[in-house]
C-alpha cells in the first residue's frame, strides 16, 4: 500500500476497524452458541431437572430434542471449520 493510498484511505479506517470488532463478536458468540460441551452441560442439568421431579417427562422429552438437535448442529458446525469452511 502505497503513501497516497493510504492518505486516501485513511477517512475509512474507523469504518474497517469497527467491521472487525463487528466480526469478532459474531466469531465469540458462535463459538460459544455451537460449544458441544455447553449443549452436554444443558442436557445433564435438564435431566437432573427430571429426575428432580421439577419437570415432567413430556417437558423433558421436548427440551432433550431441541438440545440434541442443538448439540448435531454445534458437531456438524465444528467438522466444517476443521474443513476449512
Amino acid at each position: 500500500m502505497g503513501l497516497v493510498t493510504s492518505i486516501l484511505t485513511l477517512p475509512l479506517a474507523p469504518v474497517g476497524g469497527t467491521a472487525w470488532v463487528l466480526d469478532q463478536v459474531i466469531l465469540a458468540a458462535e463459538r460459544e452458541y455451537y460449544d458441544p460441551d455447553r449443549v452436554r452441560g444443558l442436557l445433564a442439568a435438564l435431566e437432573q431437572e427430571l429426575t428432580s421431579g421439577r419437570i415432567e417427562a413430556d417437558e423433558f422429552d421436548r427440551r432433550e430434542d431441541e438440545l440434541l438437535d442443538q448439540l448435531e448442529e454445534a458437531e456438524e458446525y465444528w467438522r466444517g471449520s476443521r474443513n476449512g469452511r
